[in-house]
């Protein structure tokens, strides 16, 4: 089993920064991918970013040029750097770690951090 527990989440004015950060700890070795989604009220779950075990990187189209996704080298650490931030940002943010592939996947999620971005 796998345990996340993200950090960093708060609220901001609107086109600030804010930096999120997410632990993974427990059967860790082999994860292979880790990332963050988040949802608004009467949204659904969207992809905010990924990174592999390679360090390729995959972002949603609205944050694409804006957040940065990176982990720590030699430890399961993955961090969110969100600059520039919109109201439209405002979400419960999740930590994910993915391990397997196609169709023998398990994703293991955090408790989710809020993020609020005032106008």
């Amino acid at each position: 089993q796998v345990q996340l527990v993200e950090s960093g989440g708060g609220w901001v004015q609107a086109g600030g920064s804010l930096r999120l950060s997410c632990v993974a700890s427990g059967s860790v070795f082999d994860i292979n991918r880790m990332g963050w989604y988040r949802q608004a009220p009467g949204n659904k779950r969207e992809l905010v970013a990924t990174i592999t075990i390679g360090g390729s990187t995959n972002y949603g189209d609205s944050v694409k040029g804006r957040f940065t996704i990176s982990r720590t080298r030699g430890k399961m650490i993955v961090s969110l750097q969100m600059s520039s931030l919109k109201p439209e940002d405002t979400a419960l943010y999740y930590c994910n770690a993915h391990k397997g592939t196609y169709p023998r996947e398990v994703n293991y999620w955090g408790q989710g951090t809020q993020v609020t971005v005032s106008s």
